[in-house]
């Protein structure tokens, strides 16, 4: 067995620095917990991934590996006895004395890390769900309510919201509330796909027609940038030195393996035939399925397409497509939009969540009502949450024991709560809701169209939009997508010689202009492809791109290879919110404050 961990290891491109003692070590992790050296390494990948470590394997790490492996373990049993499921992050649980706590927390600028803010008293709702009133749940019990976990340059609201205690239940809370928001500009730029349109009637000639129209998209703008010649077929023999556009594929059904890796070109440079490529001379790349490359190499035999260089991103100076520039956008606040056009800064308060919105062992939505009196005290211009809101995964619903439709339970305990919000902070609150496949109340596919509301009186205020849908406020592009394509993608990629792995999963949906790149999709994702594919695409680069994902928690400003039309430098602000509530207690969530530019703007991490 011991060499079945080595060769695992070296199949996914690790290298081992003390190779026995981490082997024996890991050896003992496979016979305490029944685990195959595929599983373990796939166990150590994800960890990896959480710590932003290189593709170095260390000793040092073993311990904290080793409890990572006890907390799935113990999870696994529970859900076993219970026969339910729990949420578990692909993140250990974190103790605050833990000695790899800082590891995992990105690094603040400022230092300002575990900041403790305030602690507001906010009693649950009267329910007819979960456990009783009078039984305290441990989301409850909790002593630190908000505490900043990392931070992203200095925001400098961070402190200015702490309270004596008691104090939000005095009868003057509205006069001692901060001056009002002022109110931001909103528009939808996409309202595809639309509610009740049906779905499950995808053909193979769609699935088909995707793929081909993203080859050929990629080679027209390759060949618009001037920087490369037009695409050949990379299945001919040829001496010469080749270039080739394609997409990567497997060979055969599970995960993607670097040997091999094949090429599939477009229908029209090659008759939509396959190569298999040879990475030998490249000492750095990151490939998925579904992604779309250019490959500059020679195929001397006509067997294997040996590759000198991979290009991954579409350049930025070529323009979108013209049908995508043009698609119908949905103005939402038209009577409210400033006179001038060029009287909009771009500058955006935000306060951003994903779900699931409660915790597991009851339907009170305490974690929600908390983010709520949050965001009532610091008063962000945009409040965007994004699903599952009625989780199809929470233990209650799975075992059917409620009482209500989800339908019910969503406008009762969700949109009453947001009503409440809008009505107390006046007409200059927005609230953005982003649906998600795991919302048992509404369409399992994806992508998936916007809540379908009958709430004409705050219509405009509470504004739900496609997943994934695009928006622009006070000038801001925010693209958001709640599938947790990030965790799908590491799990698929194969790379080599890359140093953060989580910028490089992050940027290939830049570099892409997608926001679901991967092909085939993960069996859990419902992708219809009849169903405005272009919904996947984006159509520009977004400023803030939201991607909800179950890996660690990140506000980031990547860096696009390329340029603008206009000379300057392409950066886009990479927001990973976290989960808002995490099994029995609360998670995280991000306030942003967007000033003209990312590496002008200010975030932090916050730990409900």
């Amino acid at each position: 067995m011991d060499d079945q961990i080595r060769a695992e290891f070296k199949k996914n491109n690790f290298v081992l620095v003390e190779e026995e003692e981490i082997l024996q070590k890991c050896l003992t992790f496979c016979i305490n917990y029944n685990l195959s050296p595929s599983d373990l390494v796939s166990s150590w990948d994800l960890y990896s991934i959480n710590r932003q470590l290189e593709l170095v394997v260390s000793d040092a790490h073993m311990d904290a590996f080793h409890q990572q492996l006890q907390s799935e373990q113990k999870q696994a049993i529970i859900e076993k006895e219970q026969g339910l499921h729990s949420y578990t992050d692909v993140t250990m649980e974190l103790d605050e004395d833990h000695e790899d706590a800082k590891e995992i927390v990105p690094t603040s600028p400022t230092g300002q890390t575990n900041v403790h803010l305030d602690s507001f008293d906010v009693t649950p709702m009267q329910h007819s769900l979960g456990k009783p009133l009078e039984l305290v749940t441990p989301f409850g019990q909790r002593k630190d309510k908000f505490v900043v976990h990392s931070t992203f340059n200095t925001l400098s609201t961070v402190h200015e919201i702490k309270m004596e205690k008691g104090e939000e239940g005095s009868e003057d809370d509205v006069i001692k509330r901060v001056q009002p928001i002022k109110s931001c500009s909103l528009e939808v730029h996409s309202s595809q796909p639309a509610p009740g349109c049906r779905y499950m009637y995808d053909r193979i000639e769609d699935k088909f027609n995707y793929l081909e129209d993203k080859i050929m998209k990629y080679s027209k703008a390759m060949v618009a940038s001037q920087l490369y010649e037009e695409p050949v077929d990379p299945s001919v023999a040829s001496q010469k030195s080749i270039f080739a556009v394609g997409m990567i594929c497997c060979e055969e059904e599970g995960r993607l393996k670097e040997k091999p890796i094949m090429l599939q070109s477009s229908v029209e440079h090659s008759g939509g035939q396959r190569v298999r490529l040879d990475l030998q001379k490249l000492d750095q790349f990151s490939l998925f399925p579904g992604q779309v490359v250019g490959i500059e190499g020679h195929n001397p035999s006509g067997h294997y397409l040996i590759a000198t260089k991979i290009v991954d991103n579409v350049p930025l100076s070529v323009p979108d497509d013209e049908n995508i520039r043009q698609k119908k956008r949905q103005a939402v606040d038209e009577d409210n939009k400033p006179a001038g056009l060029s009287d909009i800064t771009s500058d955006l308060s935000l306060i951003i969540a994903s779900g699931p919105y409660t915790t597991t062992d009851n339907l009170f939505f305490e974690p929600l009502s908390d983010l709520l009196a949050y965001a009532q005290r610091k008063q962000p211009q945009l409040l965007i949450l994004l699903g599952p809101f009625i989780d199809s995964e929470h233990p209650e619903i799975k075992k059917g024991a409620l009482n209500r439709t989800y339908d019910d339970l969503f406008r009762l305990e969700i949109l009453r709560r947001l009503q409440d919000y809008v009505e107390y902070m006046g007409s200059a609150a927005r609230v953005i809701l982003v649906p998600s496949i795991r919302d048992a109340h509404h369409d399992y596919v994806f992508p998936q169209a916007a809540f379908d509301m009958n709430i004409a009186d705050l219509s405009r205020q509470i504004t739900c939009i496609t997943n994934p849908g695009m928006i622009s406020a006070n000038k801001v592009k925010v693209g958001c997508c709640s599938v947790d394509v990030l965790k799908q993608l590491s799990m698929d990629v194969v790379s080599r010689g890359i140093k953060n792995r989580m910028n490089t999963l992050t940027n290939h949906l830049l570099s892409q202009r997608s926001f679901y790149p991967l092909y085939p999709p993960a069996e859990d994702t419902p992708v219809d492809l009849s169903l405005a594919p272009e919904a996947l695409q984006m159509s520009s680069v977004p400023d803030i791109l939201i991607v909800p994902s179950d890996l660690t928690h990140f506000v980031k400003v990547l860096r696009l290879e390329g340029t603008s039309e206009g000379g300057e430098e392409v950066k886009c602000m990479c927001v990973n919110p976290g989960r808002l509530a995490r099994g029995e207690g609360g998670g995280h969530f991000v306030e942003l404050n967007f000033h003209g530019t990312p590496d002008s703007s200010s975030a932090s991490v916050i730990r409900i």
